[in-house]
């Protein structure tokens, strides 16, 4: 036993293991990269204002909120219509069926068509109407 070292003393690939480089989306925790959004809110500021990191991870866990919330309703505006696939059709289904989501963008989606709706005036009774 005298020719073992003690166990409180760490190893050389002990130190180097714990030391190694971690993101900025690895530290806080998100999937979005925080580095890159940071050097595009730097790019974007007027008169090359600072900004500060915190900025860039607040920014980074929106977006990836905002994304992942679209996603889930698109999945089960997917799921809904049995296919595996999400569409521009189903991301339109899902944005324009969320009242939030729907004040939030305003944007024309490319492929995702219109929401079905038939106003009320043009559905007539049929028992009144007349057979030709």
């Amino acid at each position: 036993m005298a020719d073992r070292a003690p166990e409180s003393t760490p190893s050389k690939s002990d130190i180097k293991e714990k030391n190694h480089a971690l993101s900025q989306s690895a530290r806080s925790g998100l999937q979005f990269p925080v580095g890159r959004i940071h050097r595009y809110l730097k790019e974007k500021s007027r008169n090359h204002a600072r900004v500060g990191s915190k900025a860039a991870v607040y920014t980074a866990a929106i977006l990836e909120y905002l994304t992942a919330e679209v996603l889930e309703l698109a999945g089960n505006a997917t799921k809904d219509l049995k296919v595996k696939r999400i569409t521009p059709r189903h991301l339109q289904l899902a944005i324009r069926g969320d009242e939030e989501l729907d004040a939030l963008i305003k944007a024309t989606i490319a492929g995702g068509g219109v929401l079905p709706h038939i106003h009320k005036s043009l559905i007539g009774n049929t028992k009144t109407g007349k057979k030709i």
